[in-house]
């Protein structure tokens, strides 16, 4: 005889019944995973309830004082003689829209010269809106002029 697929059966113990749990004694039932007594067999307790504790949220510090945040606070862009040597080895005229195209700052946005490094007797004539003290004696020094937009 063929076997056919209205035949077919689950293995014996791979269905079991679902358990109605809290549907009285006889039906393993009674507690329905909530254990004995108490606030949480009863009802629900949110869950930053800490069992009377003065909870962390009130127990941490209140902001006090004064949180100064500068609203006019200019943030530049920085570039170092050294890269400003390698970017131009020839010398010439340097100026934000030249940094934009090289890559080295993003654009619209001020641009500040430090004085990290050396510009190795590379003479340029560089534009910006800022210079540190260092990097303007050092441009001085190699023979370029510094001008602040």
């Amino acid at each position: 005889m063929a076997i056919k697929v209205h035949h077919l059966r689950p293995a014996p113990g791979a269905k079991t019944a679902k358990t109605r749990v809290g549907r009285g004694e006889g039906s393993k039932g009674k507690t329905a995973g909530r254990g004995t007594k108490g606030t949480g067999a009863r009802k629900n307790t949110p869950a930053s309830f800490e069992g009377g504790q003065m909870p962390i949220h009130m127990r941490l510090p209140k902001m006090k004082g004064l949180r100064n945040k500068p609203r006019n606070k200019v943030v530049f862009q920085v570039v170092n003689l050294d890269r400003l040597a390698e970017l131009f080895p020839n010398g010439g005229e340097v100026g934000p829209a030249e940094l934009v195209e090289s890559g080295a700052v993003r654009k619209n946005l001020p641009v500040k010269v430090l004085g990290s490094g050396e510009l190795n007797g590379v003479s340029l004539t560089i534009k910006a809106h800022a210079f540190s003290d260092s990097a303007k004696e050092k441009i001085a020094a190699a023979g370029g002029s510094a001008t602040q937009l």
